[in-house]
This record gives C-alpha cells, sequence and structure tokens, in this order.
C-alpha cells in the first residue's frame, strides 16, 4: 500500500468544501465520479501538498462549479470516519468546509461534477443530502449571518 491510497489509508486524506450561498440558495453538485457518483453534496475536493486550505477551497470550487467566492469563513471540520467490520479504518477524512458568498462567475459543472444547482431551504430535502452536509449548510448560514452584524 502506498501513502496515495484512499482506501485503508496510512494517514487522514484532508478534503475542503465550500459552502457558498447565493442570496438565500446555495449551491450544490452532483457527484458524475466515484466516490458517491450520482449523489449531491457540496463542492470540494483533496488539498493538494503545499496548498493552503483556503487556497484550496477556492480552486476546487473554481474547477468544480466555475464560480468564484468572497471571503471566506471557516464554517466547521468534520472527521468521517469509516470502520470495516473489523473495526478498521477503511476510509479517513478530514473535511474542512468553508462557507463564503459567490462572487463571480456562472455555475457550470465541470471536472468530477455531473450538474450543479442552486437550492433554497426548502428543496433540500429533494436533493437528499447527507446530515452532515445539512448541518454543515445550516451552520454556514449562522456563521455568514454573525459576519454580517
Amino acid at each position: 500500500m502506498t501513502t496515495d491510497d484512499r482506501e485503508y489509508p496510512e494517514r487522514p486524506w484532508v478534503g475542503i468544501g465550500v459552502v457558498l450561498f447565493r442570496g438565500d440558495e446555495v449551491l450544490l453538485v452532483q457527484r458524475g465520479k466515484p466516490p458517491r457518483v450520482g449523489s449531491w453534496s457540496l463542492p470540494g475536493g483533496a488539498q493538494h501538498l503545499g496548498e493552503t486550505t483556503q487556497t484550496a477551497a477556492r480552486r476546487e470550487l473554481l474547477e468544480e462549479t466555475g464560480l468564484q467566492a468572497g471571503p471566506l469563513i471557516l464554517a466547521d471540520v468534520i472527521d468521517a470516519i469509516s470502520l470495516d467490520a473489523r473495526g478498521k479504518p477503511r476510509y479517513h477524512y478530514t473535511i474542512v468546509d468553508y462557507c463564503a458568498h459567490w462572487h463571480a462567475g456562472e455555475a457550470t459543472p465541470g471536472d468530477d461534477v455531473a450538474t450543479v444547482a442552486w437550492a433554497g431551504p426548502q428543496q433540500l430535502a429533494a436533493y437528499k443530502l447527507t446530515k452532515a452536509a445539512l448541518d454543515v449548510i445550516a451552520l454556514s448560514r449562522v456563521r455568514l449571518a454573525e459576519v454580517v452584524k
């Protein structure tokens, strides 16, 4: 096994996510490649060696959606650990989620994304997001509202 293996890793992988708002709507992406192909989530991906988390967030957002964000605010850090039947970590991701308001660009799918969508609060249920994604969206609304005060 090499240190680049995501299944049964030797260390956690750092993932970066962006909760981007345009008014009351949040940006969602439908995955076009594994893992979780076809599922809806937030834009993001792996941090590269030598890249800051904020630079990774901006890069992933642009690559996956063609969009640019205003100032980034730390929303949350989530540990996603999946154990196998023996209790050994099969996958381990540390996900750093930022939140921001849309700044520029037209939402278009790119990189490993099949489709992009802006969704209002009442529409989120239709996208069957994970509880973790719904929680970070709600938390991001609060974090961004605190900055405006």
